[in-house]
């Protein structure tokens, strides 16, 4: 906790593996790797956050397949991230960032396809051409340059504490889901306590890394790569979307198009909302449930890969 007496810098409390850790914040200098980061993704976040499917995602055009196939995308790329950390776990440049017990989500999106496609959930699914490149370049890097795995890792997990945890209850709402979190296990971190102080000592360690400059400039592009790899999910989930049927694929939900225009106001943009979360600003929030109680499809909407591009931009938003 900060002191009381003396301008020292304040410290937090974590939770890691059942022991309590002290952090000290930082004072972030522009050579340390989470600033170059946010420096140097800006462009892939714009172009992300500016591609069609995800216009078409804030305008309320969502169909039920769609939010399944991109749930088995991401069960795909975490398993192959997850994979590739563990080989490397005691590699001098990712053992400092590997948190499986508090981070691993492979186990949580199998649980949550179950939910959705039932116990012979493996059989009907399978990696799709537009998600096999993005699953293939962590293997790659796994294997003959680990230390980008800090792009991947850095990119998918704090972007899951930060944008996925602001629509995963509008999420729940609309696809009517049980109140013990089936088919939204993904969003739920059973080993963080408290989500802002695990981002600090992950930034923290991500930036204690030994690494020359070229090395943080690789790390940054391979981040950039990764933003890349998603929109190409993105274009294949719409190619998908426009073969199927136009109404939306869930009957619980009772709409059809929600009909959420963008209209150019920033506060219906979901990287917006966390980046204003991530700062204590609540007033977009506020405007964002509105959004939600009065356009349930844009709940849905919000939730799937809406959120992972918010989690692609964790380091822009906090």
């Amino acid at each position: 906790m900060p002191t009381e007496t003396l301008p020292e810098p304040q410290t937090v409390r974590v939770v890691n593996g059942g022991a309590k850790i002290i952090v000290e914040e930082d004072v972030l200098s522009p050579d340390d790797l989470s600033e170059l980061l946010a420096e140097g993704t800006k462009e892939s976040h714009d172009r992300a956050e500016n591609c069609q499917f995800v216009k078409d995602f804030l305008r309320g055009r969502i169909k039920r397949e769609l939010f399944k196939r991109g749930s088995v995308a991401l069960y795909f790329v975490y398993s192959a991230m997850e994979e590739e950390l563990e080989r490397n776990k005691d590699h001098p440049q990712v053992a400092p960032v590997y948190f499986s017990a508090e981070l691993d989500r492979r186990e949580a999106l199998a649980r949550d396809l179950e939910y959705f496609y039932g116990e012979d959930w493996q059989s009907q699914v399978s990696v799709s051409p537009g998600t096999k490149p993005y699953v293939d370049r962590i293997h790659q890097v796994g294997t003959e340059d680990p230390v980008l795995l800090v792009a991947h890792s850095y990119t998918r997990y704090m972007g899951d504490l930060s944008g996925g945890q602001i629509l995963k209850k509008g999420c729940q709402r609309a696809l009517k889901l049980p109140s013990s979190g089936e088919g939204l296990l993904f969003y739920q971190f059973e080993g963080i306590h408290n989500a802002r102080a695990f981002k600090q000592l992950y930034r923290s360690r991500m930036n204690e890394l030994e690494l020359d400059a070229r090395t943080k400039d690789r790390i940054v592009a391979e981040s950039n790569r990764a933003f890349t790899f998603n929109m190409e999910v993105f274009t294949e989930l719409e190619q998908v979307g426009s073969t199927l049927q136009e109404e939306v694929q869930d009957a619980g939900l009772g709409h059809g198009h929600g009909g959420v225009e963008m209209q150019g106001d920033i506060n219906t943009c979901p990287y917006y909302a966390g980046k204003m979360a991530a700062s204590g600003n609540t007033t977009p929030l506020c405007q964002m449930a509105m959004m939600f109680l009065q356009h349930p499809t844009c709940q849905v909407v919000l939730a799937t890969w809406v959120a992972a591009v918010a989690g692609l931009a964790a380091w822009y938003l906090m």
